[in-house]
């Protein structure tokens, strides 16, 4: 009898108090494991098993077990299992304004503006590793709050030796302006179905220089940039119990299948699996 082949598999749930998200998740050897994404939380997370492979900051990344992995919001990255094995990783996404908030209840010198900035993208930090495995637990355990508290506060401490605290906007004025308009351009006419010409036009500009700029300054061109936009904005709607075919609609792709389509590349779920391990709500109801 033939053997069942592997199969990548995702452990995902939602805490609904917190808004974390929590992934544990197997791929296959030689695969591609994620197309280039970004997301508008921090993820943080480690490796079990494996070597998990992929590009960040404009370079290729490689984690074994044991080693942490800290992403910005906004930091594009992909994802692939270079090794027969593949790989298994869990981790944690922790929504901006949440963690914003758990680091100011703990420490009373940070900046009024600030934001956070990861020292490096790869770290071998086993004190940190146990916290967030113990964080991880906690929320998907469901422990009492007391539990849970004690172990988010102490991988919020544990994280902060990666971190460094930056007043807002610092790096903003070292973007072209080109770059810096039409990223305020798309985000302005995210639910508009817009095309280069009516960027160009709006910026008193050229396709070619347009493109130029969004390349050296966010590493995609400006539908890529787009397209993850709407990807995130499907994901907060989504999570809030709307149904696939109206966030289709509603951030202009052509269906719900193109949605899935591009849904299932950035995140390996679809949006209906998606919406019911963040709602409760069984696929196709409501």
């Amino acid at each position: 009898m033939k053997a069942a082949e592997p199969q990548n598999w995702i452990d995902f749930s939602r805490d609904s108090e917190t808004g974390v998200e929590l992934f544990r998740t197997h791929f296959v050897g030689n695969s591609q494991a994620y197309d280039p994404h970004w997301h508008d939380d921090y993820l943080i997370g480690y490796t079990e098993q494996g070597l998990q492979q992929f590009s960040c900051r404009r370079q290729v990344q490689r984690s074994t077990p044991g080693n942490i992995f800290l992403i910005e919001p906004g930091e594009l990255h992909d994802g692939e299992a270079p090794q027969q094995d593949g790989f298994t990783y869990r981790a944690l996404y922790l929504p901006t304004d949440w963690l914003h908030r758990q680091l100011a209840d703990i420490f009373e010198d940070l900046p009024d503006r600030f934001e956070l900035r990861v020292e490096q993208t790869l770290c071998d930090d086993r004190r940190l590793m146990a916290s967030l495995a113990s964080a991880y637990m906690a929320l998907k355990e469901g422990e009492p709050r007391m539990v849970r508290d004690a172990c988010i506060d102490q991988l919020m401490e544990r994280m902060t030796a990666h971190f460094s605290w930056r007043k807002r906007q610092r790096d903003e004025l070292l973007l072209p302006g080109l770059a810096r308009q039409g990223r305020d351009f798309l985000h302005a006419h995210l639910h508009q179905d817009i095309g280069l010409d009516d960027l160009a036009l709006a910026l008193n500009s050229d396709r070619f220089k347009i493109n130029r700029a969004f390349k050296a300054a966010f590493g995609v061109a400006p539908h890529t940039y787009l397209l993850q936009l709407r990807l995130i904005k499907a994901r907060e709607l989504l999570a809030r119990g709307r149904r696939p075919a109206e966030v289709a609609a509603d951030l202009c792709f052509s269906d719900q299948s193109h949605l899935g389509r591009w849904f299932r590349r950035a995140y390996k779920l679809t949006p209906a699996a998606y919406r019911s391990l963040c709602t409760g709500v069984p696929d196709g109801v409501g």
